[in-house]
């Protein structure tokens, strides 16, 4: 029982990673950005890409190695996700939302098989493998990598919801998701403002993809799909558009996929955790941190 609960708790933190920058976008603009997954795929093959430039450095000094490739995918993601929001929404922002959506669609596959042409078709085995001898913690094996992998992702959660709920940069962000055109008028720059907001959540996106591929060790063109969708769920199980719970539907879908696992088999993985996203929307349609509100006519 406790190696289910830790297993779910770390793919879990996964999830909520990616899931944050769905979150974000949404409660801002109120557009479902289905190309995010994408650039967790993106920020994985960034990393592949540095860490392979790097060398014998890898080697010797792995893990740090991949804490300075994190550091600078994250960037590398967070300007590819300013130049989607400028290239492909901007334009968009007034229109209807469903042109917005099915932009969003063509971004994913742009990125997805533009990478492809760059790295080929085939997996690729990722530099840095974190692997490690395991402790026993309450019954459970549980690895140093792991550990300081989980660690790394609750301190990147806790410095976003910091910064949306304590700093001037956050209070923007806010008043941008409640009225924006209340905030232009009040001095805000909504376009700065909204960029950041895919820096940030593309960012994060970014370090969940090289963490993945530290921990894995494989990755290939498509592996975006299927966490963007796991990310889009973790999300709305939360309450899409809120942060905190975003971080904990993506704990919930964690343990949900470990626990389904060991009841009905790994095959039945991702259709245990799609159905109980349709029951749970059944029940509760705003997630459970979420809230009702009343669209202003």
């Amino acid at each position: 029982m406790t190696q289910l609960i830790w297993n779910g708790l770390f793919v879990g933190s996964f999830y909520a990673l990616v899931a944050l920058g769905y979150s974000m976008v949404y409660g801002i603009i109120k557009l479902l950005n289905f190309a995010h997954g994408d650039l967790y795929m993106l920020g994985a093959f960034s990393g592949f890409a540095m860490l392979g430039a790097m060398g014998g450095l890898v080697k010797s000094s792995s893990l740090v190695a991949l804490l300075v490739v994190l550091v600078l995918t994250m960037l590398a993601t967070g300007l590819s996700g300013i130049v989607i929001e400028r290239v492909a929404y901007r334009p968009l922002r007034g229109a209807p939302r469903l042109s917005l959506l099915i932009t969003a669609v063509g971004a994913s596959f742009a990125l997805e098989y533009g990478t492809r042409i760059v790295a080929g078709p085939n997996p690729k085995v990722y530099p840095v493998r974190l692997n490690g001898t395991s402790l026993n913690v309450l019954g459970a094996r549980v690895t140093l990598q792991q550990l300081a992998l989980m660690a790394l992702s609750v301190v990147l959660m806790v410095a976003l919801n910091l910064l949306i709920t304590r700093t001037r940069e956050g209070r923007a962000m806010r008043a941008i998701a409640l009225d924006p055109r209340a905030a232009l008028l009040m001095g805000i720059d909504v376009d700065k403002v909204i960029a950041r907001t895919f820096f940030i959540g593309s960012a994060l996106a970014g370090a969940a993809g090289v963490m993945a591929g530290g921990y894995y060790g494989k990755i290939d063109f498509l592996m975006g799909f299927i966490i963007g969708l796991k990310a889009f769920t973790a999300a709305v199980i939360g309450g899409i558009g809120n942060i905190p719970g975003t971080m904990l539907g993506g704990l919930v879908l964690g343990l949900l996929e470990s626990f389904g696992t060991h009841w009905v088999g790994g095959q039945w993985r991702d259709v245990f955790a799609f159905g109980f996203l349709i029951l749970f929307l059944a029940v509760r349609p705003t997630g459970l941190l979420g809230e009702r509100v009343t669209e202003r006519v």
